[in-house]
């Protein structure tokens, strides 16, 4: 069968390419066309576009370049009803993805499918209306969406476990490297690490980056290491890095995270990775305007965390620190909790394994996989 995919960022260049490695187990003769990335090249098929030519984040940005949007919309559309899938398979990315998929339900026959649920419950909940109206089935990586999709709006929907279950296992699994092996490849010293993860977009980074190196600067018997993003040049990161004693490592988020002691993140599954690996963190999202940002949160937004790992839980497992609570004193006080608190340590521990409960067994690309061709076939 020929599958069509479209992802919009790093995160789902990773899970689109472990599906697609799992649908060519299922289907041999599996056709692979997509906007996407290099993870997904590698599993094979065509790569359209890649992400990184369409990831504009944020009202400004996402204006200046609405004319790109709009083209690789269009040349998106034209070219999934010229190749004819069977299946159009939509991974996360809702501001383009929805709109595809209300394109291609008024236009053709093609079924569409949506793996990674859209983030409704979050805010923008009248989306549902449209999930609804064009997505045949919905594949979620969420346990707390099914009551959501489920009860709160009758619309029945597939949960398949977590991918970054799988990912970590998999990493965790196959990696027989020391923490010395570690120190020794990235010319790191003996210090115990304070991980800082400052997202894989421009924005996230200039908002959070400096802020982060500053306040964990100051506990000097730790040295800091930042997760460079592999969707981000490299000579962007030096203007932050020019006047610390800061390191940066690229494609080795994982590594980072197995041997970090402590780690500042961004919101998103980085929350989600730091906490599979056992890695105490802090939640840091600055936003400008951020007593207004405060309020419009309460205004907005439809659930009082930010980070999955609370959302998960359905309790404050770790520290958001978000908008105008994202200080560097703030984060100099949480830090200073989590190295000097043991039993503060310790029930954040215990949190992540209720989380881990909550998410299940790996085995979720497969299992959606599994799905996706037995909806197919019938």
């Amino acid at each position: 069968m020929r599958y069509y995919l479209i992802v919009g960022e790093a995160s789902g260049d990773l899970h689109a390419s472990h599906l697609m490695s799992e649908i060519k187990k299922e289907d041999i003769n599996a056709e692979f066309r997509f906007l996407g990335g290099d993870m997904m090249a590698k599993v094979g098929g065509t790569l359209v576009k890649h992400y990184r030519e369409m990831a504009y984040m944020g009202f400004i940005p996402v204006m200046m370049h609405l004319h790109i949007i709009l083209k690789n919309m269009k040349e998106c559309k034209q070219d999934i009803v010229e190749w004819k899938p069977d299946v159009l398979i939509l991974v996360d990315y809702p501001g383009f993805n929805l709109k595809i998929a209300e394109y291609i339900k008024n236009n053709t026959n093609i079924p569409i499918y949506y793996y990674i649920a859209p983030k409704i419950w979050a805010w923008k909940e009248y989306r549902i209306k449209n999930l609804k109206r064009d997505v045949s089935e919905l594949f979620s990586i969420l346990p707390f969406e099914v009551d959501f999709f489920e009860k709160k709006h009758q619309y029945p929907i597939h949960y398949v476990g977590n991918p970054t279950v799988d990912e970590v296992e998999s990493f965790l699994s196959n990696d027989n490297t020391t923490i010395e092996d570690f120190r020794v490849q990235n010319g790191l010293n003996s210090k115990p690490i304070i991980a800082i993860l400052a997202g894989s977009r421009k924005q996230e980074i200039n908002d959070n980056l400096s802020k982060m190196i500053e306040a964990a600067s100051s506990f000097k018997d730790y040295q800091l290491v930042v997760a460079g993003a592999p969707s981000i040049d490299p000579t962007f990161y030096n203007q932050y890095l020019k006047n610390n004693t800061c390191n940066i490592i690229f494609g080795q988020t994982y590594s980072l995270l197995k041997y970090a002691n402590i780690a500042l993140v961004t919101s998103g599954t980085a929350t989600l990775e730091t906490a599979l690996f056992n890695t105490p963190q802090v939640v840091c999202y600055y936003m400008k305007f951020g007593k207004i940002v405060s309020l419009l949160r309460k205004l907005v937004l439809k659930v009082p965390y930010i980070s999955l790992v609370n959302l998960i839980v359905g309790r404050e497992v770790v520290k958001e620190l978000v908008a105008d609570g994202m200080t560097v004193n703030n984060i100099r006080k949480e830090l200073n909790q989590l190295i000097n608190h043991h039993s503060y340590h310790e029930a954040m521990l215990n949190g992540y394994k209720e989380m881990k409960d909550k998410l299940g067994s790996p085995g979720a690309p497969y299992n959606a996989a599994k799905a996706i061709i037995s909806k197919l076939k019938k």
